[in-house]
């Protein structure tokens, strides 16, 4: 009798200890899951601002400085930083085309340690009209920090 009490009590302190580990472990990715959203909300912040400023290069500094780098846009497919980069110069190579850039209705979904998705809304003000739309961004952690790896954007 007195081993199955004991064999209770150290088959319950075992469930205990593991439910306690259980939710320590959720608690902790629960706070890494807000320091990334967190993070990439401020590189969105970030883009934004530089926009706003009409500084294309630091809007840039967004997304990863890889051939890799891709945006969807359109019937158009780029890839390559550098080659987005160009895409936006030339594109919005006025202050006047640039407008005031807004992003709204962020949702951001952590996949993994590395890897983030985000959906969102556009909209860019301006003298005479309001481009706005819908995008779809993918987020890789990197050396530099979480940076945009594929972006799908779209114009309603």
């Amino acid at each position: 009798m007195k081993n199955d009490a004991a064999l209770r009590l150290s088959y319950l302190t075992g469930c205990w200890g593991l439910i306690l580990v259980l939710f320590f472990c959720g608690a902790v990715h629960g706070q890494s899951n807000v320091k990334t959203e967190a993070d990439i909300r401020a590189v969105l912040e970030a883009q934004s601002a530089a926009w706003n400023r009409g500084d294309v290069e630091t809007y840039m500094d967004g997304y990863d400085r890889s051939p890799k780098t891709e945006f969807v846009g359109g019937d158009n497919i780029t890839r390559g930083w550098q080659e987005v980069l160009d895409r936006y110069k030339k594109k919005y190579d006025t202050r006047e085309k640039m407008g005031v850039l807004t992003f709204s209705d962020l949702e951001i979904q952590v996949l993994s340690a590395d890897a983030a998705l985000v959906l969102g809304r556009w909209r860019l003000q301006r003298a005479n009209d309001q481009p706005h739309g819908t995008f779809t961004l993918l987020f890789r952690k990197t050396k530099a920090g979480w940076r945009i790896v594929h972006d799908h954007s779209s114009t309603a």
